[in-house]
């Protein structure tokens, strides 16, 4: 399965998730390849300093990302893709052929995750953890989903 996390910049929210999912697809053994992008991203910029401290906690090296676009290529590419808010989805669902959910509403809940860009270490902390707990609840349905295939 191939997932795409969008947000963006893909400097923060996007970038995190992925590399909590990751994380999270590893420790769990789910066959899942994942990605991330941005709506307005630039090429090749790092995640923001408090974005790689933030996952510093969590054992997570985000040091080498480096921000890349969404692209018709990637959105043909992806089976799922996660958006951090619903104007991030109402953009894309124009051109992804209806596979594309918020993160907190393919976790089960709903809600946007907000963009802690500019924001002080505690903002990054709390989007980390908030992006975290949802991605435990998407791994859970893509484990679901793959013991039911």
């Amino acid at each position: 399965m191939n997932i795409l996390f969008v947000c963006t910049g893909n400097t923060c929210r996007s970038a995190m998730a992925s590399a909590i999912m990751n994380k999270i697809a590893a420790e769990n053994d789910l066959d899942v390849r994942i990605e991330s992008a941005g709506i307005f991203a630039e090429e090749g910029q790092r995640a923001s300093d408090n974005a790689v401290k933030a996952l510093e906690k969590y054992n997570i090296d985000l040091s080498q990302h480096r921000t890349k676009p969404v692209s018709e290529d990637i959105i043909k590419q992806s089976d799922i893709i996660l958006t951090m808010t619903a104007a991030h989805k109402q953009i894309l669902e124009l051109t992804s052929g209806g596979n594309v959910y918020t993160l907190l509403e393919f976790s089960g809940s709903s809600g946007d995750i907000s963009d802690p860009y500019g924001g002080d270490l505690d903002e990054y902390d709390e989007c980390a953890c908030e992006i975290y707990d949802a991605l435990v609840d998407v791994a859970e349905k893509i484990s679901d989903v793959k013991s039911n295939d």
